[in-house]
């Protein structure tokens, strides 16, 4: 539920930043020669951007929210992570594991923290309260430990994958805005040919062109930047988890090992 409002409050949020800076930076008229806006200073880019009309701000608007969905997932898996180097860690409690420290297993976990370490401390707690349970043979408390890491990665998979739907989402929005400003674009520059016939003016042709290439060049900007990300992230999720599940197999390995 909290994710659901985070991301309806970054996706309010950058729309109205993005609406915002259309209107009064993009619009200011020191950037244009006219008082309709619609024939910007040579050379003024932010004038010829404004000219790609409100689908302009959306697409700006996308882009803010790929870069605010980047930033929270560099936060959120740093701190999934943990303190310090994870592949140490491991190593930490599997050689305290090994020694049949079960405790001095946990506290490794204590310090570390992250999404590790909570997947792991829970294995290793429930296996402290069930291996001096005569109600418990050899293979259920191996079962209830195994039960206790399935629960937790349940747990902490989800948090590692939040928003990346959001992120290959905006890839899509974006270039389907594009290229609807593209073609919007592309009407208005005929219907100014059509009304205009031989006598169009060069603005009025301009208008339509520049807002159909501006929304094109708009609409794959924020795609390129939230595929890129997307398929980043994706790639750092799956390398995570992949280390956990070869931590959680070792830890039941050893732990198989240790009961027997």
């Amino acid at each position: 539920m909290k994710s659901k409002f985070f991301v309806i409050g970054v996706v309010i949020t950058c729309l109205l930043v993005a609406f915002i800076i259309y209107k009064f930076v993009f619009g200011d008229p020191s950037h244009f020669n006219n008082a309709d806006k619609t024939e910007p200073k040579p050379g003024d880019l932010i004038g010829s951007v404004y000219t790609g009309g409100y689908l302009v701000a959306i697409l700006l608007g996308l882009t803010l929210m790929v870069i605010t969905f980047i930033i929270e997932r560099l936060l959120s898996l740093t701190k999934a992570q943990g303190r310090g180097s994870l592949p140490r860690f491991i190593k930490r409690v599997q050689d305290q594991l090994m020694q049949g420290n079960v405790d001095a297993a946990i506290d490794e976990c204590n310090k570390q923290r992250g999404s590790a370490a909570n997947i792991l401390r829970s294995g290793l707690e429930r296996y402290q309260q069930v291996r001096n349970d005569s109600t418990y043979d050899t293979d259920k408390k191996l079962a209830e430990v195994k039960r206790a890491v399935d629960e937790s990665t349940g747990l902490e998979t989800p948090l590692l994958e939040k928003n990346l739907v959001a992120l290959s989402t905006i890839a899509s929005i974006s270039t389907m805005i594009g290229l609807l400003g593209t073609t919007l674009g592309m009407i208005r520059a005929f219907q100014a040919l059509a009304k205009a016939g031989q006598a169009a003016s060069a603005v009025q042709l301009s208008v339509g062109i520049s807002e159909a290439l501006i929304n094109t060049a708009g609409g794959l900007m924020a795609a390129i930047l939230s595929i890129v990300a997307y398929n980043y992230f994706t790639n750092r999720v799956d390398n995570f988890v992949y280390m956990i599940e070869e931590a959680t197999l070792s830890m039941m390995e050893i732990l198989t090992v240790k009961t027997k």
